[in-house]
Formats: C-alpha cells, sequence, structure tokens
C-alpha cells in the first residue's frame, strides 16, 4: 500500500477493528504525557526502559541546556572499566520516540563497546524542556546535537577530538545538518534515516502533487487559526495523509490504539515497535498520541542537508535495511555526496528492524567506523 495510506489510514477507517497485534500493555496511562511520567509493565522491570543495561556500563541521567535555554534531559553511559580519555558519540531518534527506547538501545551498546554515550530526549519532547509539549522543530532539533557535544566535550572523560553522532530514523536528517554546521561532530552515523523535511513536504516517494502540496499547507493555515482561537495546541498527523476523495485527512494519533485487521505492512511494523511491549513507552509521542498539527510547518521552510556537501573530509556511513520503506533516504543522500557518505545495506531488514534487533544492526561496522573516523 502506498504511503499515503499508511500511518494515516485509521484517520478513516478508525480503531473500530480488531488488533492483530498484542493489546497495549499495561505501562501507565496515556494520559500521563507530561514531562517526567513514569510508567509499570514489563519495561518498569528494566527501570522504566525497553531494554536491559549491560552490566559493565553505567548510566546516569543529566541535563544541559541547548542555545535556545531548552533543557535538554539525557543519560549519559559509560563503560565502568573506563580508563583515560575516551571517544563520545550524542545519540538521538526515532522522531517521536524517547532516550528510553531505540537511542538509549544503541548508546548502551556503544558504552559497552568502549564509548561515552549520551542518549537525549530532543527539546519539547520526552523529559527535555519546552513549554509546548511536542513540538517539533528542524531547527531546535538540530542544534540539541550540538548542544549534546557541548555537554559531552565539557566532561573530563571525553576526548574532544573523538566526538560523532549516531542518530535514528527521523533525527538522522538533523544529525546530518549538525554535522555539517558544526565541524566539532568529526563522524556522524544514522540508522533507517529518514529526512523529515522531505517526508512532511512531499509526502513518502515524493507523492506529492503540487496541488496536494497546496493543501497541505492550506490546512496547516487553517488550523492556525484554529489554535489561535481557542489558544490551545491541536494534535494533528505530521506526514498529512489524503482520502480517496483527495482531501486532507489527519488523525489525532500518529498509530491506532488498536491494530485494524486490514492495516497496510508499515502501519503494522511501527504498531508492532511502539504499542506492544516490545517498545512502548508512556513519555513516547509515538506510542502514545500525536505531534502538535501544526509541526510540518516549520518543516516545509527548512530544508535538511541542504549544505551537506560541507561535512567533508569528514565521513559519514548510513544503514538502511534492504526491505525498508525508508531506503531511499539513505541512497539519495550518498548518491549526492558518494565521497564522503558511505551506505550499508542490512539484508532482511526493515526500517523498524534497525531500532532494537541488535542480531540485524550491524554495530560491528558501526564500531569499525567511528574507531577509524573519531582515531
Amino acid at each position: 500500500m502506498e504511503r499515503r495510506k499508511a500511518l494515516g489510514l485509521f484517520a478513516a477507517t478508525g480503531a473500530a477493528t480488531a488488533a492483530s497485534f498484542t493489546a497495549l500493555p499495561s505501562f501507565g496511562a496515556e494520559s500521563g504525557r507530561a514531562a517526567g511520567a513514569t510508567g509499570q509493565g514489563k519495561a518498569a522491570a528494566k527501570g522504566g526502559y525497553t531494554f536491559a543495561l549491560d552490566r559493565n556500563v553505567k548510566r546516569t541521567s543529566v541535563r544541559f541546556n541547548n542555545r535556545y535555554g531548552i533543557e535538554v534531559a539525557a543519560d549519559l553511559y559509560v563503560p565502568k572499566n573506563a580508563r583515560g580519555t575516551l571517544p563520545a558519540l550524542a545519540v538521538s531518534g526515532p522522531f517521536g520516540a524517547v532516550k528510553e527506547q531505540s537511542s538509549g538501545l544503541y548508546a548502551n551498546e556503544f558504552a559497552r563497546r568502549g564509548y561515552v554515550a549520551l542518549a537525549f530526549d530532543p527539546s519539547f519532547t520526552g523529559e527535555s524542556g519546552g513549554t509546548v509539549r511536542d513540538v517539533a522543530s528542524p531547527d531546535i532539533h538540530t542544534e540539541d546535537f550540538s548542544a549534546a557535544v557541548d555537554f559531552l566535550g565539557l566532561q573530563r572523560i571525553v576526548d574532544r577530538e573523538r566526538i560523532g553522532a549516531q542518530a535514528i530514523c527521523g533525527l538522522s536528517g538533523m544529525a546530518l545538518t549538525a554535522a555539517a554546521a558544526d565541524s566539532r561532530i568529526k563522524a556522524v552515523a544514522t540508522a533507517s534515516m529518514y529526512d523529515m523535511s522531505r517526508s512532511m513536504s512531499r509526502g513518502h516517494e515524493d507523492y506529492y502533487t503540487r496541488e496536494q502540496r497546496q493543501k497541505v499547507v492550506d490546512h496547516l493555515s487553517r488550523q492556525r487559526w484554529i489554535d489561535a482561537e481557542k489558544g490551545t495546541y491541536a494534535r494533528l498527523s505530521h506526514e498529512v495523509p489524503f482520502d480517496e476523495n483527495g482531501n486532507v485527512a489527519p488523525s489525532n494519533r500518529v498509530l491506532p490504539k488498536t491494530l485494524p485487521a486490514d492495516a497496510d505492512p508499515i502501519t503494522k511494523i511501527f504498531f508492532d515497535y511502539y504499542r506492544t511491549e516490545r517498545g512502548y513507552h508512556p513519555r513516547s509521542i509515538n506510542s502514545t498520541t500525536a505531534w502538535t498539527g501544526t509541526t510540518p510547518m516549520s518543516f516545509f521552510a527548512f530544508p535538511l542537508m541542504t549544505n551537506i556537501d560541507m561535512l567533508a573530509p569528514r565521513k559519514a556511513l548510513l544503514v538502511a535495511g534492504a526491505d525498508a520503506h525508508s531506503r531511499y533516504y539513505s541512497e539519495d543522500v550518498q548518491a549526492k555526496a558518494p565521497d564522503t557518505v558511505d551506505l550499508v545495506i542490512v539484508p532482511d531488514a526493515d526500517h523498524v528492524d534497525l531500532y532494537d534487533r541488535k542480531n540485524l544492526i550491524p554495530f560491528d561496522r558501526l564500531d569499525e567506523f567511528f574507531t577509524k573516523n573519531l582515531a
């Protein structure tokens, strides 16, 4: 099924159909969206995380400010047997996820391998600050990576000349954009990369017609009036789908509460992570609700990776699943900068597999890349 009907499918069908996946775990009330909300269930047994902390790694909750004065919440992962100064990585993503999910899993694994790794919640999300909750900004989320570098470079255990970035899914475009503008980021890797500016302004595989793009702009503009009049911020689809009549059909959730029996394959793979015990977290936007409805406006105005050529002579490594619907994003970026950007395609992996399937995530290849380029 085309992406235009994926994720937005339930806007038309609703959630009345019986789910074919496990029902939502008893992980805490979904209304607990405020920063600091806690959950229960299997992940609570792991301290609220969706993965187990490696016994050779120490995790510490930390806070730092970005240059806009927003407090960013993060977890610092350090090898317990650390000696001297170490290479470090700023880690974040996917878009709409929190540090207790995929980015924390990556940071935990990198720390096990000898890195200092900082998994952070982007501004306005998770436990990070920002008055309006769950609003996305390509500019500020890009800045969050540089702010994470600031924090890492102030740690005595970190070698300032050996700091890189690892991003997953929708934060990947921000990480590459940050690296192009911040030469302190010596190398950057991505997994299941999404270009959120391209996705929101043009649709999956650029399927939006000129007319549809205008309809999205008009929808967002009307929503600004609605929000201004009500003094609130509605939650609506950040990737705006269209119904069978060609009209915008946003939903007030990223994913349905239960999975329709006829759900498309893309919705299924996201549901199987965010809406089941595998990856559910009460602070995750994708697990519980939706972004603010006018979020796409800034992504229309702010193309990511415009200056990817400025990354050279530093290097990037993009990892994508062979079966991922998002694979073309990585391929297109690599084609633009073939001398700077390398691409690894993981056989038998879809987009979400690279969130947490450690048997598929090529950590050895990522470790080799950072070892070489953070030398």
